[in-house]
């Protein structure tokens, strides 16, 4: 198998199959099609179903799983993956019908002897197929790894496609009770680590950000989820992705939203910071505030 489209999907009966129409309508067919229904309530399930009886020559894998959050089913979708390739795409959006050729051409340029190297490649989200999702580079492709992004100027959602083989190594950390955390986490991780992305500079996924949708409601996601953000706010600092007043007021922001639920100790743990450093970071902002609204 060479490529798995992944979809997590939680009450989305009434859209999916916009993305199942765009799968039908590939150029390229060497592909599987596997999706983790993450306890949706509505008729996710049956609409799944349905396209399961149809006479599809690509395979759709279906489990059905309690609700505990995206990234959870991504784990299981890893594990559960035949494809090489690992292609994340979420059940509100769909693809270009040459978005898995383009994939696939894309990969298969990187030279043999240098794809040890690489945890995938990269291509464009955008709002339509003429209409990019934030900014790109100039070029037709560029290879670094998701930490200089910012330096090449790329900016805003991407569609990254992962090797199977290496994502599995760096599964999503799982918190009880917490049925968020932002995909970053794991993205900056293989990034560290030194994998490179191929980047090009082709739209192969269409977005539609829905109300309903974790990025329209990622601000209530991240409060509903204190160590799951702690750990996100602990690896910008970590890996200088924020620095400066901008980063020190999102420490003092987390701070105030939590700090009638949790200790100052356990604040300090979520972020993963010397709860003295911390204080006196924190006791410096309020400082600098009252001065700067005086």
């Amino acid at each position: 198998m060479r490529i798995t489209v992944f979809t997590p999907a939680y009450n989305r009966g009434y859209i999916i199959e916009k993305l199942y129409r765009s799968l039908q309508n590939q150029t390229f067919r060497n592909f599987e099609w596997l999706i983790i229904d993450d306890g949706s309530s509505d008729n996710t399930s049956e609409k799944i179903q349905s396209f399961i009886q149809d006479n599809n020559d690509f395979p759709i894998i279906f489990e059905k799983v309690e609700n505990g959050g995206k990234h959870r089913a991504i784990n299981l979708g890893v594990q559960k993956a035949r494809g090489e390739l690992f292609f994340i795409v979420d059940s509100d959006d769909y693809l270009t019908n040459t978005s898995l050729e383009i994939v696939d051409q894309v990969e298969k340029a990187i030279p043999k002897e240098q794809k040890k190297n690489f945890a995938g490649i990269c291509g464009e989200r955008g709002y339509s197929e003429n209409e990019i999702m934030g900014t790109t580079f100039k070029g037709d492709v560029i290879d670094i790894t998701s930490l200089e992004r910012m330096k090449y100027g790329i900016t805003g959602d991407k569609a990254e496609v992962f090797y199977t083989k290496v994502i599995k190594q760096y599964p999503f950390p799982e918190f009880e009770g917490e049925k968020f955390l932002t995909e970053c986490i794991v993205w900056d991780r293989i990034a560290a680590a030194g994998y490179k992305l191929r980047y090009f500079n082709k739209i192969i996924y269409i977005c539609d950000y829905l109300p309903d949708g974790l990025t329209m409601n990622s601000e209530k996601m991240f409060l509903t989820s204190p160590k799951g953000y702690g750990l996100f706010l602990y690896q910008e600092k970590l890996y200088h992705k924020m620095t400066g007043l901008k980063m020190w007021n999102q420490y003092l922001q987390y701070y105030y939203k939590l700090r009638n639920k949790y200790s100052f100790m356990q604040i300090a743990r979520n972020v993963h910071m010397n709860p003295v450093i911390l204080y006196f970071r924190l006791t410096g902002m309020k400082l600098f505030y009252k001065i700067y609204d005086k």
